[in-house]
């Protein structure tokens, strides 16, 4: 029985959680939701730049062979199907505001979560290969005169390119937006928890 009565004492002795001022976690979420929709504005901007001179290559440019063509029109429509997903989750994170229903807004986040952790495992894996091997169909033509030695230049600063935005950007990019998400998420569940 003094084990169970020092166990209470202790029990009782732990520190409560601090109460959130819901003004002040909604001023939180708002900036990290900012910060994740600034990203994603300059992305779909940066999108929409490449599509424009990927489009001007295509119209305006006269290759001999078909397979230059291929390559161009794979990676426009890979750049065309991200470009959407970026505006979509742009969208997602910037149609509802966090004071209006938190709860309906925590859910949305969280489907928001799962959805995004779904499409950066499988759908960016296949955004760079489809990429890769536009740029290689497009470099067969346009690299047909050109010495061995710019060639593998050429190339080798591609593939480098392309690893270290898979490798290394990738996952750097990506897991900022998810312990923003996180935060985000937890602050949110943290304040429903007060009230319930």
């Amino acid at each position: 029985m003094k084990d169970f009565d020092h166990l209470m004492s202790v029990w009782q002795a732990q520190p409560k959680q601090d109460q959130l001022s819901v003004d002040e976690v909604l001023k939180q979420v708002k900036k990290g939701i900012r910060s994740i929709t600034s990203q994603l504005y300059w992305g779909v901007v940066a999108m929409i730049a490449m599509l424009a001179l990927t489009f001007f290559i295509l119209f305006f440019f006269v290759f001999q062979s078909w397979l230059t063509y291929v390559g161009i029109i794979i990676m426009l429509v890979t750049m065309l199907l991200y470009a959407v997903m970026i505006i979509r989750n742009y969208r997602i994170l910037n149609k509802r505001d966090a004071t209006i229903n938190p709860t309906e807004y925590l859910q949305d986040l969280k489907e928001y979560q799962k959805k995004r952790a779904k499409i950066v495992g499988w759908f960016y894996y296949l955004y760079v290969l489809l990429i890769s091997l536009g740029l290689s169909l497009y470099f067969v033509e346009v690299l047909k005169g050109a010495t061995i030695y710019y060639k593998i230049a050429v190339y080798g600063l591609t593939i480098i390119w392309i690893f270290f935005l898979t490798f290394y950007y990738k996952k750097r990019i990506f897991k900022n937006e998810e312990e923003k998400l996180n935060l985000i998420i937890e602050k949110l569940e943290r304040l429903q928890g007060q009230f319930e």
